[in-house]
């Protein structure tokens, strides 16, 4: 089975949707890039785990990373490269099934196919706010820090 050819459509995806956004010109291919590198964790864990909801949560924590690093190096923000790398992951499949399900009066699929679908997404929100969560208290703990280091070089506090 070929992995990387997922790979290369959800960089035109994220791409093409990176224009959509208005995505400034130079930040276009890394916003791209990272819904590469999104799709690339996803295929890597589901080869390792059986389980389709957990890749999801680790690509979306891949992301996230990649997203915060890249905020912080081009003074921009987050959801610049968030919102454009996670467009690969979306279960759009899964709505559209899911609500074809329903109105064809298959009402077990229906339910089991909404179900699967809200755990990736619950997958994909879980796994940004992980990443944000820790992201802003190592900033207000190393912030914490530095304010606690000036006062001492302020005041000429003697240990």
């Amino acid at each position: 089975m070929n992995y990387i050819t997922p790979c290369i459509y959800a960089f035109g995806a994220s791409l093409a949707f990176a224009i959509v956004f208005n995505i400034p010109r130079n930040k276009l291919l890394l916003a791209a890039l990272g819904g590469m590198l999104g799709q690339l964790i996803y295929v890597i864990f589901q080869l390792l785990i059986s389980n389709d909801v957990l890749p999801y949560l680790m690509a979306t924590i891949a992301i996230s990373l990649y997203a915060e690093v890249l905020a912080r190096l081009t003074k921009s923000p987050t959801t610049i490269y968030l919102a454009v790398a996670l467009i690969p992951l979306v279960p759009g499949g899964g709505i559209y099934y899911t609500m074809l399900y329903f109105i064809n009066g298959e009402i077990d699929l229906g339910i089991s196919t909404g179900i699967h679908t809200l755990l990736i997404s619950g997958a994909l929100a879980v796994g940004i706010i992980m990443v944000s969560s820790t992201v802003n208290l190592v900033r207000k703990v190393m912030l914490k820090g530095r304010s606690k280091i000036g006062k001492k070089l302020k005041y000429g506090k003697k240990t």
